[in-house]
């Protein structure tokens, strides 16, 4: 016999301390908190603001919230690890919201019905931008829209640097790539292709230009001192991806080694897959809860078929054979045990890490570097030269796509400020509101729908999208999960709360306000706002 779930926590009528009387004590106050979403968004998003547009049905309005911090959300839709569901409240009732399959859904709804933004006047300001990847994009539509001349100024032949070379086509199809980036170049944004800036000072002479932002991504991949003896077949990881994406990709043998944890070597690995070599295997020297790799990525790598050595170290390679050292972790860290084991294999990828190329900057004045080469950059993102500004995987810090976009927000903003020769302070945030401060009187079971993904097999056919994106009926499902942590959503909860009918409503859009002259500060309105929008203050 089936019973049904009980959905909702039975009253408590022993919290209500404060009462009422003569003079009232205390005073509600509508109270916008931050979101644990927007919190953990690198690119600043505010999700809940744009989940609640979405979950109305209105996607433009959605979508050009998202675009306020976020020029590509039809990429970030796709590639981006969401942090912001890590945070998300609703994990602690059943799932996460399905924040990035929502993002993208409004993303590819803009490509699709060609939305646009607008930009301001021509300020007269020029700003050269070196390097055309998700930093020196995002940072040149948020120029752009500030209403100054943006040339950026790309040693490869197209737009989107890693975002292009060093994502597969089966995470990130190229179309909805080039539609957004083309989207920014019609802002009036410049790209003038196929070239590598080797002098930087002489460019931005030349260019008459009023400050230069460095975006140029991590495009060399480390070394490694590694013996090998006789001829062995070498890449480096982004070297392949590169000649993969070009049709120019090398033979490889029957049997591929990938050295290295990251999400790079995982891409390598499965793209060595779909050009239909059966044993592909990866090597690494952490165990799985250690790995640099998220954890999907690895998944979806074993499912596909790709074998992973864990806790094994490249001691040398001679010819076929490559010998490797059994580790061990201590605290986290991988230690040599001295056992040791021998694989073969036709072809090694190197997938060690990647890096910046900055040498060209070691001539300019000012220019500091941390001892392995990243660009010392100060609280406004400028670097020690006046006017040259740095960001992306150029500075220290985590590498990934949505880093590099709030990172060309955020100097965006700093730049747009010294070319007016003012001072930029980032607003004051609200204080976080974590689930504890959520007052849950009703209980909903509600999980998050499984996003549909290509079987298996069709995936090793070629590079065709592994995940399917929701359709509206779920993206509505989805944005309906969101508990709007903090913010109100104009419920009427309150309004109908309120034994002193204190509460005045102000219409769609606007909210509410208090009527204190009718309010006895009983904190009824406060206790029933299920998203903690209103806090109840000491005073009369």
């Amino acid at each position: 016999m089936k019973t049904n779930q009980d959905i909702t926590l039975p009253p408590d009528l022993q919290s209500h301390h404060e009462g009422t009387g003569a003079t009232r004590k205390q005073h509600p106050v509508y109270s916008n908190l931050l979101p644990p979403c927007n919190n953990a968004c690198p690119a600043g998003q505010n999700i809940q603001a744009w989940l609640s547009l979405a979950q109305a049905g209105h996607y433009e309005a959605a979508w050009r919230v998202i675009m306020e911090d976020n020029p590509l959300p039809a990429v970030t839709g796709r590639v981006c690890y969401h942090p912001c569901e890590g945070q998300c409240n609703r994990s602690y009732i059943d799932d996460a919201v399905n924040i990035h399959a929502i993002e993208r859904f409004l993303g590819d709804k803009a490509l699709q019905a060609g939305w646009t933004m607008d930009t301001a006047p021509f300020t007269g300001k020029r700003v050269l931008i070196v390097g055309a990847g998700p930093a020196g994009l995002s940072a040149a539509y948020h120029l752009a829209r500030k209403g100054h001349y943006v040339e950026i100024h790309e040693a490869g032949p197209i737009a989107g640097g890693m975002m292009h070379f060093g994502i597969p086509a089966y995470r990130l199809p190229r179309r909805e790539l080039d539609v957004e980036v083309a989207r920014i170049c019609k802002m009036g944004v410049h790209v003038l292709y196929n070239h590598k800036v080797e002098d930087l000072l002489s460019e931005k002479t030349q260019g008459q230009f009023d400050a230069v932002f460095l975006a140029i991504g991590s495009h060399l991949s480390k070394k490694v001192d590694l013996p090998v003896k006789d001829a062995c077949n070498m890449l480096d990881a982004l070297t392949f991806l590169k000649q993969v994406e070009d049709g120019t990709a090398p033979q490889l043998g029957k049997r591929v080694a990938v050295y290295g944890g990251g999400n790079t070597a995982m891409d390598a690995a499965r793209t060595v897959k779909r050009m239909g070599i059966a044993d592909t295997m990866i090597i690494y020297r952490r165990d799985r809860n250690h790995m640099s790799a998220h954890e999907f990525e690895a998944q979806e790598a074993l499912d596909e078929g790709v074998t992973i050595h864990w806790l094994r170290s490249i001691k040398s390679v001679e010819g076929l054979t490559m010998t490797v050292e059994v580790m061990e972790l201590q605290d986290g860290k991988p230690v040599p045990t001295g056992r040791l084991e021998t694989l073969e294999a036709d072809c090694l990828i190197m997938a060690l890490g990647q890096e910046a190329d900055t040498g060209f900057l070691k001539k300019v004045p000012g220019i500091a570097f941390t001892p392995d080469d990243n660009v010392l950059v100060n609280e406004s993102m400028m670097t020690g030269h006046a006017g040259i500004f740095a960001g992306g995987d150029m500075v220290p810090g985590e590498r990934n796509v949505t880093i590099a976009i709030g990172h060309g927000k955020k100097t965006a903003h700093y730049i747009d400020a010294y070319l007016k020769d003012q001072l930029y302070t980032p607003p004051a945030l609200p204080p976080l509101i974590g689930y504890e401060k959520l007052h849950r009187w009703y209980r909903t079971y509600a999980p998050q729908g499984m996003q549909a993904e290509r079987p298996v097999a069709e995936r090793m056919a070629g590079f065709d999208e592994v995940k399917y994106g929701l359709q509206e009926k779920e993206v509505l499902f989805e944005a309906r999960r969101c508990l709007s942590c903090g913010n109100c959503f104009e419920c009427d909860g309150c309004y109908a709360a309120c034994p002193q009918h204190a509460i005045l409503k102000l219409g769609p859009g606007n909210g509410y306000t208090f009527n204190y002259d009718q309010c006895t500060g009983c904190a009824v309105c406060s206790e029933q706002c299920s998203c903690h929008a209103i806090e109840m203050v000491p005073g009369p």
